[in-house]
């Protein structure tokens, strides 16, 4: 937390973790004292884990599947709470990853926003690790324009300045800051 501190008293609100219980267990009395921080679920979520997600986040990055996106509905009922989601695209089909195919995200967009009236901001996705991120961020990009949503939140420490250059509007640089 000593490392988080100085980007606070500077002014920083938008955090990523990759994990609910880490969240909670850094960030639980920070929130306390400064309710102006917004946390970003950026790793998988389980549905066993929706309840303290919905408590300590603001934004979810990893809305992929029809069952999350129903307990997610059924907690923010629960906590009286609205959060903002990004719909994770598994956007090359990598059976190792996690993410509605490209196909897929018109109809589960509609569900998400229409059926259950989640706040769908945007898109995001992970590129394959060994290819240039280029086609991926581009194919994200037309897939948002095309569903009319507005965010993008795709670009780590290695990519950010390729997915800016596709239209990021939420990167993810953890290591590029601390490490």
């Amino acid at each position: 937390m000593n490392d988080i501190k100085p980007l606070i008293d500077n002014g920083h609100i938008h955090f990523g973790e990759n994990k609910v219980q880490e969240a909670q267990f850094k960030w639980s009395q920070i929130l306390l004292s400064n309710n102006q921080i917004k946390l970003h679920l950026v790793g998988p979520l389980q549905t066993n884990k929706v309840d303290k997600a919905v408590s300590i986040f603001s934004f979810i990055h990893s809305l992929d599947r029809i069952k999350l996106a129903d307990k997610l509905k059924e907690q923010e009922i629960k906590q009286s709470k609205k959060l903002k989601y990004f719909i994770q695209v598994n956007i090359a089909n990598e059976i190792q990853k996690s993410g509605v195919l490209a196909d897929d995200v018109p109809s589960f967009t509609d569900y998400c926003i229409k059926t259950l009236g989640l706040d769908v901001v945007g898109l995001m996705c992970l590129p394959p690790v060994n290819e240039k991120p280029d086609t991926f961020f581009k194919i994200l990009k037309n897939l948002s324009d095309s569903n009319k949503l507005i965010e993008l939140s795709m670009g780590m420490s290695n990519d950010y300045e390729t997915a800016i250059k596709y239209g990021a509007t939420y990167i993810r640089v953890g290591s590029a800051i601390f490490n």
